[in-house]
């Protein structure tokens, strides 16, 4: 391919832009009206304005983006992550005009976009998956039913969905009986698909995911795991790799756990397998996502490679490198720079008055000082990412980066980093999802947040 259209935006789109450069492939941008002065739309080959600041009149109309597309005479398109990333009608449209989806095939995304039924893929495919519904609970009363044969406390998820947005935990048939149509409503407005399933809460559970790559000439490789237990309201806040606390012998079964799920489907291009690993280091499949992931420079940085190179290589039908061929070296650490108020967690929009970042860190962000933060969009700003020989220097390199930011005209997640980095759950490296929101709050009681 000599030119690709990059259906997104912000930090995904300069980093998709960057790696094209270093290939020499032209690139074309699509923008909002809201967009336009942000640096991507500079860099690209090209620029395109797609439409309103709504992400549904902007980012998400596929055959306008289709027609841009073909207008400007491109080979491929590059999804990024979110919006377009995992529609499975976008990916099919895009290959009836001749154009290169530039991830795995349509059939792909939508076996793995339905959690039920990657669910029972899963299953088929001998990988342990979490205790929960096998088909889709429409009504109350049919969810009241199969709880009483889970048992509390569970998760009430979207069919249709991923990531926090479609899915709350339930401790009590009275807190099932108050989200269900909640949910259910979310998950139609997100997702257009309203049916959801029941899964069995795993307490002190960790969220271990696995990078893995296929190519179409019957290739799959894994490049190891990510740690990603570090969230707030089910949203990733920070991930590293290694997993820290993790048994060597867990490690390679969950690899293998995920090349497993991955031949269950023939999987091409970039994916992940997400986990969930119990106390006991007994794991059970999640979920997997048909794209590149947000915390993707993690497993850049320990593996030395380019992985939108290799997606781009992928797509050209290139051939991917033997499995004994990918090493890991050191340790890193992603966190996700979001202008936010770090107590409550709400957007903070603004002009970024002053961006000033430390050193001995890999950045990537879609804003440079002088942007607006609107509020139409997700509210990060920037991935920091660290790089060490090991864990310890890695921390030790995150604390000294912190202490020389300087972001101005918008509140950010910062402060909570700086504090939350060196307390002894997080250091320690002995952590569960639940580290996070019980720090806070725990910090909250003792005023020192």
């Amino acid at each position: 391919m000599k030119k690709i259209l990059i259906a997104n935006r912000g930090e995904i789109a300069r980093r998709i832009i960057r790696t094209c450069n270093r290939l020499g492939i032209e690139t074309v941008a699509i923008h909002s009206e809201a967009d336009g002065d942000l640096p991507y739309v500079s860099e690209a080959t090209e620029a395109v304005l797609i439409g309103p600041n709504p992400v549904v009149q902007s980012y998400l109309q596929k055959d306008k983006i289709i027609e841009v597309a073909k207008k400007h005479g491109v080979e491929g398109i590059h999804p990024g992550y979110g919006l377009l990333s995992e529609n499975a009608d976008f990916a099919r449209k895009v290959a009836e005009v001749g154009m290169v989806f530039i991830g795995p095939s349509s059939d792909i995304i939508e076996k793995m976009g339905d959690k039920i039924e990657s669910r029972k893929t899963m299953i088929q495919a001998g990988v342990p998956v979490v205790p929960g519904t096998e088909e889709g609970v429409t009504t109350l009363e049919k969810a009241l039913e199969e709880a009483q044969k889970i048992g509390y406390p569970l998760m009430l998820k979207a069919s249709a969905g991923g990531g926090g947005i479609g899915m709350v935990r339930c401790e009590s048939e009275q807190a099932l009986t108050q989200q269900f149509a909640s949910v259910k409503n979310r998950a139609k407005a997100y997702f257009g698909d309203d049916v959801v399933y029941l899964e069995k809460f795993i307490a002190d559970a960790r969220h271990i995911e696995v990078q893995i790559f296929g190519d179409h000439h019957g290739n799959l490789v894994h490049l190891y795991e990510r740690n990603c237990s570090v969230q707030r309201r089910n949203q990733k806040v920070i991930e590293e790799s290694p997993s820290p606390n993790l048994p060597q012998n867990v490690r390679e079964q969950l690899c293998e756990a995920a090349l497993l799920a991955g031949k269950a489907v023939n999987y091409t291009n970039a994916g992940t397998v997400e986990f969930i690993v119990d106390s006991n280091n007994e794991f059970y499949f999640l979920e997997m996502n048909t794209r590149l992931q947000v915390e993707h420079p993690v497993t850049e940085e320990v593996t030395g490679l380019d992985l939108v190179e290799w997606q781009l290589t992928v797509a050209d039908g290139g051939r991917l490198p033997a499995q004994d061929t990918i090493q890991t070296s050191g340790h890193a650490i992603e966190y996700r720079v979001y202008a936010e108020d770090p107590k409550t967690f709400f957007p903070s929009p603004g002009k970024l008055e002053k961006l000033q970042w430390g050193e001995g860190a890999r950045i990537e962000t879609g804003y440079e000082e002088g942007n607006q933060v609107t509020p139409f969009y997700d509210p990060m700003i920037s991935k920091v990412i660290i790089h060490g020989k090991d864990r310890e220097e890695a921390l030790s390199k995150s604390q000294n980066f912190f202490n020389h930011v300087t972001i101005s005209g918008v509140k950010t997640n910062i402060p909570l980093f700086k504090e939350f980095i060196v307390s002894e759950p997080f250091a320690s490296g002995d952590y569960a999802t639940a580290v996070l929101p019980e720090w806070i709050e725990k910090s909250k009681e003792e005023n020192t947040l």
